[in-house]
């Protein structure tokens, strides 16, 4: 970026509109934290008035964007670097690093309090702690000094659907943990996938990502290993009370493909994955984004069916 470009991102040029606003909770991100607390709140037992649902899904949503407008504000420095985020609010000099600070801890008080009196204090507490992770935990203090930033930061992500089923019960169960735990175990071949064909920009922004500090060849066996750990427990969640024949068929198709990939991408010659431009890394990146949806969508189908008497296992 230019000595202007960077000033400007710094103090701000005071024509921030609404979806400068809008892009600092990282809506993308949001959208996957609404589907999989949605899924977690309607896959509870039990059950909540519709307009109580809403709220709770809508203040869970807040509480993801105020993350995100906090994770932007703390790397706002590396997001001037890195060629993926320079289009960001902050490095974009849209909106000042204080405002998106303010912004962010505006949200997350918000809708902590908010979600703990529309449904309970637990749920509340529990997405008090959510963000806690992602900001401090995650963003300042494990991305920039552990190549482990990704496979423990990846909690923060999946407190998700752990949050919509104790917007409902109050609690926690084996069932809302196993959701956790999709999540928590994909999370990590997710992002490394993505890292392989991103390497330069966490080697400029010196983030420690395992491409840049083991390499491409560590990342691919690691990639395999952690599919691996996922396949059986994905399957395995067929055969609680969430489970059933539909998800589980889902969850074998989609588990054989991801596995087919973690292999593609494991036999890898760098150099020819480099000559065709990461060819099958983003198509296993993008299949990724397909799982984790598909999986928890399978959650949502097979939970109407089970209540309709139609899909469980008895």
């Amino acid at each position: 970026m230019s000595d202007a470009s960077l000033h400007a991102s710094e103090t701000g040029t005071g024509d921030a509109g609404f979806r400068d606003y809008f892009a600092l909770l990282k809506p993308r991100v949001m959208s996957l934290v609404v589907f999989t607390a949605l899924v977690g709140l309607l896959a509870a037992p039990g059950s909540v008035h519709p307009i109580v649902g809403f709220a709770a899904i809508l203040f869970i949503a807040v509480g993801g964007g105020a993350s995100g407008a906090l994770n932007m504000w703390w790397d706002a420095d590396i997001d001037r670097i890195m060629k993926r985020t320079q289009g960001r609010p902050i490095p974009m000099g849209k909106i000042t690093e204080g405002e998106a600070y303010a912004f962010g801890i505006a949200l997350a008080g918000f809708s902590v309090v908010m979600l703990g009196l529309a449904t309970n204090l637990f749920a509340g507490a529990l997405l008090a702690f959510t963000i806690f992770f992602y900001v401090v935990v995650y963003s300042m203090w494990l991305k920039r000094s552990t190549p482990q930033n990704i496979v423990i930061g990846g909690a923060a992500g999946a407190f998700p659907p752990m949050i919509g089923w104790a917007a409902v019960t109050g609690d926690v169960s084996l069932e809302s943990t196993l959701m956790f735990a999709l999540i928590f175990m994909w999370t990590p071949p997710h992002f490394w996938a993505l890292a392989l064909f991103m390497k330069s920009d966490y080697h400029k922004a010196d983030v420690p990502m395992l491409t840049v500090t083991h390499g491409r060849r560590a990342t691919r066996t690691h990639i395999l290993v952690y599919t691996v750990l996922l396949a059986p427990l994905a399957i395995g969640i067929g055969f609680t009370s969430i489970g059933g024949p539909f998800y589980l068929a889902v969850a074998v198709v989609l588990n054989a493909l991801f596995l087919k990939g973690a292999w593609d991408i494991w036999r890898r010659d760098e150099a020819v994955a480099e000559a065709d431009s990461y060819r099958i890394e983003k198509k296993v990146f993008r299949l990724s984004l397909i799982y984790l949806f598909a999986h928890f969508a399978a959650i949502w189908a097979q939970t109407m069916l089970n209540e309709a008497g139609l899909g469980g296992w008895g």
